[in-house]
């Protein structure tokens, strides 16, 4: 009784705030209009509009291991997963009807299986209050996943976000990571007075590789297993615009306050309960852009696993970035971890720096990065092993960036 309580005070303690995802009629969480039009489609009276858009990403990668202190014999690869690589490569169209309904498509050809369709969704605004979005998008957590994808500071997201973390059990089943990222279901949203809104939604919980109905009923809580999920910003400036740097972009003065929460019923094959909880903070001021969050997973197995413990785990980053020019932008992250949980000494420490270089009059956009990941803490050397386990200790990308 006290988890469908709990379930049910989250739905009704998020509709209070301001969000940058919803902010633009068109919108589509991909590729920014800011300072351009490109090709749009569209009625003498505005009412209906389509615009195409692309974003091609192409990479060189080169990754370090630690060989964990294992014998020589076993002839481990301290280099892996180097070379080149395709990101993302995104073809997709949005736009709106009626005045009162947008929409979004999108294929990532970089992808595979249900993944390939990244976004699917339509949107109706019934007022700037009150909008009903339904498909395949961006669950409301965390504010690195809701920038715009190809406006971010760095060519790869936080690893606090999308490592999986470590259980002291050998259910291969039970990998989830911190981020939640594209999903299908339901969601309403708003903006109120253009400082407060929020988005409270209902989803399958299965993740961006999933586009059918998989889920059953919680055998623990009796309630439907999907990902009950929220998020309310503050932004005293008015609404920040969904960029970590944009060279069209050097005046804008905006600040952002969020809060997010989520809980994901019977997740990982019907084996963990999982919540989210997530604060944020974000800043434009002219040429500098500052971002901060921390989050927060608690994994709790099901009856059925007959485990008693649950797990808690923790991370974290703060970024910023500054145009030297105004194509130039030098770049900075520190991420944090408790990949071994809470109850365990030690955490993940991984500094990254980079730089951006947008070319003019021709969408092209130039970002390089160096990480390391560091470990620190830990009562045993067992313990520091596996905190890294599948994370490079140096890690080196240069990504070529074409949006239209």
């Amino acid at each position: 009784m006290k988890q469908i309580i709990a379930v049910i005070t989250l739905l009704l303690l998020l509709p209070v705030a301001a969000i940058a995802q919803h902010e633009n009629d068109m919108e589509n969480g991909i590729v920014s209009l800011a300072g351009k039009e490109g090709f749009t489609i569209g009625t003498k009276k505005g009412d209906f509009i389509f615009k195409p858009y692309l974003l091609v990403q192409t990479a060189a990668n080169l990754n370090y291991y630690d060989d964990e202190g294992l014998d020589p014999a076993y002839n481990q690869d301290n280099i892996a997963n180097s070379g080149f690589s395709i990101p993302y490569a995104i073809l997709g169209f949005t736009g709106k009807a009626f005045n009162m309904i947008t929409f979004n498509l999108s294929i990532n050809a970089a992808a595979s299986g249900g993944a390939l369709l990244q976004q699917a969704w339509f949107d109706v605004q019934l007022k700037r209050q009150f909008a009903v979005r339904v498909g395949k998008f961006k669950t409301p957590f965390t504010h690195a996943y809701l920038t715009t994808l190809g406006e971010t500071l760095m060519p790869v997201m936080p690893i606090s976000l999308t490592a999986p973390v470590i259980l002291p059990h050998s259910l291969n089943a039970v990998t989830p990571n911190i981020g939640t990222g594209f999903d299908l279901g339901v969601e309403i949203h708003g903006v109120v007075k253009e400082k407060f809104g929020y988005e409270v939604g209902i989803f399958n919980g299965t993740g961006s590789s999933v586009n059918v109905a998989s889920k059953t009923f919680s055998d623990d809580w009796h309630i439907p297993s999907l990902l009950y999920a929220g998020r309310v910003t503050y932004m005293p400036k008015g609404v920040m615009p969904a960029t970590q740097g944009n060279p069209n972009l050097l005046n804008e003065d905006k600040m952002l306050f969020g809060l997010s929460t989520s809980l994901n019923v019977e997740s990982e094959n019907e084996s963990t309960n999982d919540y989210r909880a997530g604060a944020e903070f974000a800043m434009l001021k002219k040429r500098l852009y500052l971002g901060a969050e921390i989050y927060y997973m608690n994994v709790g197995f099901t009856k059925r696993q007959k485990i008693d413990e649950s797990y808690n785990y923790l991370g974290g980053y703060v970024q910023g970035g500054y145009f030297v020019t105004n194509r130039l932008q030098a770049t900075a992250r520190y991420d944090f971890m408790n990949r071994n949980g809470l109850d365990t000494n030690g955490f993940l420490n991984m500094p990254a720096v980079g730089i951006n270089y947008f070319f003019k009059g021709c969408n092209l956009k130039l970002q390089a990065m160096y990480q390391f990941t560091g470990r620190t803490g830990h009562d045993t050397q067992l313990d520091r092993d596996n905190d890294d386990l599948g994370l490079a200790m140096h890690s080196g990308t240069v990504l070529l960036q074409y949006t239209f």
